[in-house]
C-alpha cells in the first residue's frame, strides 16, 4: 500500500494524546503508563526514551533513522526476538504487516528492524495490537503520541488505510 500525496496531511495528525516535549512531567507519565499497560514503541527516538528510563517495550519498531537522518539503533540488552522487514518510505508492505503479526505471536521483548522507514507502520501495529495495549510514537518537533488500542481506534485507522 502506498500513501497518496494528496492524503499525506491526514496521516500527520496524532492518533492519540500528544505529550509535548516541553512537558516537565513527560517521564513520570511514561513510567505510569508503562506500569499499567503493555507498550509498543514505533521509532528510534521513542524507543530510546523508554530504554533510557529503564523500560523495555513489549515490541519496538526501529529503522536506524531519525527525521530521515541515519542514527544508531538504540541499544538494549533484553531482546528475546529480533525480526527484520523491508518497508520503503511512504508505504506499508505485505512483508512488514506479516512481520508485525509474527511479533505479536512471539515472546516479548521483540524488536523489529525495518529496512526503509517505519513511520506508517504505526497503522498496522495498531490494527494488530490487542485491546488495552499502548502504542507510543514521535510527533516530529512536537512530542510523544500515546495511543490506547480500542475497537474505535481500529475503525479510525481502517478509514485511513482505505485511503491508501
Amino acid at each position: 500500500m502506498q500513501l497518496p500525496e494528496n492524503f499525506r496531511d491526514q496521516f500527520k495528525l496524532p492518533l492519540g494524546n500528544l505529550i509535548k516535549d516541553t512537558n516537565t512531567e513527560k517521564n513520570e507519565i511514561i513510567k505510569k503508563i508503562y506500569s499499567e499497560s503493555s507498550i509498543i514503541t514505533v521509532g528510534d527516538r521513542t524507543t530510546e526514551i523508554l530504554l533510557n528510563l529503564g523500560l523495555i517495550p513489549h515490541i519496538q519498531v526501529v529503522d536506524g533513522l531519525e527525521k530521515r537522518n541515519k542514527r544508531s539503533i538504540p541499544k538494549v540488552e533484553t531482546i528475546n526476538t529480533e525480526l527484520t522487514c523491508n518497508n520503503p518510505a511512504g508505504e506499508i508492505t505485505d512483508e512488514a504487516v506479516s512481520t508485525i503479526k509474527k511479533a505479536f505471536s512471539s515472546e516479548p521483548h521483540v524488536r523489529i528492524i525495518v529496512n526503509g522507514e517505519e513511520d506508517l507502520l504505526v497503522l498496522p501495529i495498531c490494527m494488530n495490537a490487542p485491546d488495552g495495549f499502548i502504542v507510543m510514537y514521535g510527533q516530529p518537533n512536537e512530542g510523544l503520541v500515546i495511543v490506547q488500542i480500542t475497537p474505535d481506534l481500529r475503525e479510525k485507522i481502517q478509514k485511513l488505510l482505505n485511503l491508501m
